[in-house]
């Protein structure tokens, strides 16, 4: 972490809090954390208001005693403020800043922050639905219906949980449905819109930002080649279908599940793939940790499966499922979405047949997953029809060769075409 944004403040200016207490809430790369007073006081100054970023220790609000003459501080940021601009023109570090009380809030990495229970919410005195819960609103959306006059108390959430994202501003922006038109059609009525369309700017969120960082960091120094497979998927079919008649709903498996699973297995056999580069060395992993790709409200997100190669592909499931929902519900502490080995990126549940993925580094490799479909092939002289996927592998050449990249599909398209192969 570098910089985070502040998704909202949980109390305003003027107001009073204890050791303890909840002073805002801000987004992290991946998740949104609160931010809780460590001595009782007042909050006197908030410097940066929500949708704001700021850096590791830079200040952020003031807090001290009630009325308290806050003048000679407010002069002495802004002309640190100042000094620092001029310092970084000049590619010199800012002084670092000593203050008494009153003090600066700043924003501090911790290395086992504590995760927001929900997602931001609007008001601690919103309820939902008459109750005593707290209104579960996404940054982007609560900024939405504020900029746009929205009352949030009338917008039905569609996020987990009921949570408002920022699909369900923009429905309530749409308002009622139009009435369908009538079988006439109406006069030509010359078009009085003139210009260039009009916009509207909103805050890039901290996870948009990182995301944009990290594959711009990824397609420009890492020489990526790309390797296609075709795989019959029948017997992996067959395979998920029998574990699933003979488990309970909540054991169920999914085709991904399985792919997790070969894909591990076949990366122990071909250790240069889970690998990564690191200038003077390789570093070779012991153990499988697979980054699964999870599409969340604000990006995309990877949690990890740490050392898939040893698990079953119901424990996998089950560890899926539950990452997932941490994912979606901004929960996940940073090691569990950091340091995999190599990644899957499915999108075969949305109809793409094939695609390629953009490679996280330091990993070395990437596959990207389409959707089985039931194609006529020839098999021994005749049309059979058979469930077909394409895969399509992104790699890092400084590690893995075409040769090398061909063999690892090699055994992973085996293992999926013969799931007993998993097993030796």
């Amino acid at each position: 972490m570098e910089e985070g944004q502040i998704a909202r403040w949980v109390i305003d200016e003027g107001d009073s809090f204890q050791g303890g207490d909840t002073l805002a809430e801000v987004d992290t790369d991946k998740a949104t954390m609160e931010m809780t007073a460590l001595t009782g006081g007042t909050l006197l100054k908030i410097l940066k208001g929500a949708g704001e970023t700021a850096a590791l220790g830079e200040p952020i609000a003031i807090t001290g005693n009630k009325d308290e003459d806050i003048s000679a501080l407010l002069k002495e940021i802004s002309s640190n403020g100042a000094k620092a601009a001029a310092a970084k023109t000049d590619d010199q570090p800012a002084p670092p800043t000593k203050v008494e009380k009153p003090a600066e809030l700043q924003l501090e990495e911790t290395s086992a922050p504590t995760p927001a229970p929900t997602a931001p919410v609007v008001s601690a005195q919103q309820t939902t639905n008459g109750g005593s819960g707290r209104m579960l609103v996404s940054p982007i959306a609560a900024r939405m219906a504020a900029d746009n006059g929205i009352d949030l108390k009338t917008v039905a959430g569609s996020g987990p949980n009921g949570r408002i994202i920022k699909r369900d501003i923009e429905t309530a922006l749409s308002g009622p449905a139009r009435t369908a038109p009538s079988t006439q059609p109406p006069a030509f009525v010359p078009s009085t819109v003139g210009g260039a369309s009009g916009f509207r700017d909103e805050p890039t969120s901290q996870m948009r930002r990182v995301i944009a960082s990290r594959l711009t960091e990824s397609i420009g120094p890492v020489p990526t080649f790309y390797l296609t497979v075709e795989l019959e998927m029948d017997n992996s079919l067959d395979l998920r279908k029998a574990i699933n008649a003979a488990g309970s709903e909540d054991e169920k498996v999914s085709v991904n599940d399985i792919i997790i699973k070969a894909a591990a297995m076949a990366l122990i056999k071909h250790p240069f793939v889970n690998a990564s580069y690191q200038d003077k060395n390789i570093r070779f992993y012991n153990q499988a940790d697979i980054g699964v790709a999870v599409a969340i409200d604000e990006g995309l997100i990877t949690p990890v499966v740490r050392g898939a190669n040893l698990k079953g592909i119901r424990e996998i499931a089950a560890e899926v499922k539950d990452l997932a929902a941490k994912a979606r519900a901004k929960k996940l502490q940073p090691d569990q979405y950091t340091g995999a080995t190599f990644s899957i990126s499915n999108l075969g549940m949305f109809g793409i047949k094939e695609f390629t993925a953009i490679i996280n580094p330091p990993e070395s490799g990437i596959i990207a997953v389409g959707g089985a479909e039931p194609t006529p092939v020839v098999r021994n002289g005749e049309i059979v029809i058979r469930n077909i996927m394409h895969v399509t592998m992104s790699c890092d050449h400084r590690v893995v060769d075409g040769a090398m990249g061909a063999k690892f599909l090699q055994t992973f398209k085996q293992m999926l075409e013969q799931p007993a192969m998993m097993l030796v």
